[in-house]
């Protein structure tokens, strides 16, 4: 069955939008200016700044879903399920989870290169199976358990190429062994959201726009809020600003007023993220959770070439096998395996009856899959 030019577009919106997010972090990261006062010239390292961008853009998702909710109204027959009333303090603890997660991996962004913070964002399949397990009571397929272990070994292979390439002048070893940590430390608290929301959260019919909004909303309010004491709390080596604190948002001001492509770039993270999760959530509607799942693995791919057109780091093979053994490990969690094998032996399409995105027991991805 072919797609629809309706459907082709939000299959590439969500693969440009996707890449545009990491790719546009990672590009503020590069810029090298002038502080406040007569500050030296140093790198924008300012991750909880361009955190609270994220979840700004996640925020807006919240007037898209009234936007749709006003249309729908208007409307004889309603495209929109009927809202039921819910707590909005449900999302609390996942945003903080969120909020939490996200911080650990635009700091980790900032010591490896965005391919490698990409791929190992893959280790959340691990600790969501398992997670599972422990707190859902649910029982993984024999292919489920292969892919965690496949994961494993793609995630040590992809390590090992961050060890053996050569290490440009951005990066010394120590920050990239530090910034691989802090990914996979990451994934264990998106995990734990993604147990949260599956728990306390998907049992209220909440549409997903709605969802990511007031997450969002949470997140962009308290990591504003947070920003403050971040100011005067020292950080020794971690800091990226000449005052040596958790965070300088004074100075990242500065560096915009100096640069104002860094300005660019914080702009593209941010409308990047509400048109990811907008295009995600609809070609989960439109097509399927699988072709969400393939889809964000080619903006692995995607992510990575640029980045080496760019220079922003150097090939290693290993890398190659990392991916392609990763995208296995993700493939037999997800059972993408099924109609591949439907296909071999019934012919193209496969039947997907009954495909639907679940949170931990399929093709679910967290419901604000950031950055």
């Amino acid at each position: 069955m072919a797609w629809t030019k309706y459907q082709l577009f939000l299959a590439g919106l969500m693969l440009v939008t996707g890449s545009i997010n990491t790719l546009s972090a990672k590009w503020a990261d590069n810029f090298i200016t002038k502080g406040c006062g007569e500050s030296p010239e140093h790198s924008f390292k300012h991750p909880f700044l361009q955190a609270v961008g994220m979840f700004l853009g996640e925020f807006s998702c919240l007037a898209a879903f009234y936007l749709l909710q006003c249309r729908a109204a208007g409307q004889s027959v309603s495209s929109m399920d009927p809202q039921q009333p819910f707590n909005p303090l449900l999302f609390l603890p996942p945003a903080l989870c969120d909020m939490t997660g996200t911080s650990l991996m635009y700091v980790a962004l900032n010591m490896t290169s965005a391919s490698s913070f990409q791929m190992l964002r893959g280790a959340v399949i691990i600790f969501t199976g398992l997670f599972s397990v422990a707190f859902l009571g649910r029982r993984l397929a024999p292919s489920q358990w292969l892919g965690i272990l496949a994961t494993i070994a793609g995630l040590v292979i992809v390590g090992l190429a961050d060890l053996l390439s050569k290490q440009d002048n951005q990066h010394k070893l120590s920050e990239v062994i530090t910034g691989d940590l802090l990914i996979i430390m990451a994934q264990v608290i998106v995990a734990i959201q993604m147990v949260l929301e599956e728990k306390f959260v998907y049992k209220h019919n909440v549409h997903p726009l709605r969802a990511v909004g007031t997450e969002g909303l949470f997140g962009f309010v308290i990591l504003s809020l947070l920003l403050v004491p971040m100011y005067y709390i020292p950080a020794g080596s971690f800091s990226g600003n000449p005052r040596g604190t958790l965070e300088d948002a004074l100075d990242a001001f500065c560096q915009l007023g100096r640069q104002p492509l860094i300005a660019l770039a914080l702009l593209g993270n941010i409308s990047s993220i509400a048109f990811f999760n907008f295009a995600g959530i609809s070609v989960t509607k439109e097509l399927s959770a699988t072709t969400r799942m393939v889809l964000d693995s080619l903006r692995t791919v995607v992510i990575w070439a640029l980045s080496l057109a760019l220079g922003w780091e150097t090939f290693h093979p290993l890398q190659i096998l990392g991916f392609l053994i990763l995208l296995m490990g993700t493939a037999l969690y997800n059972g993408l395996h099924r109609p591949l094998l439907a296909c071999l032996t019934r012919g193209w399409p496969p039947a997907q009856e009954g495909e639907h995105e679940r949170l931990l027991g399929g093709s679910r991805t967290p419901i604000n899959e950031t950055s």
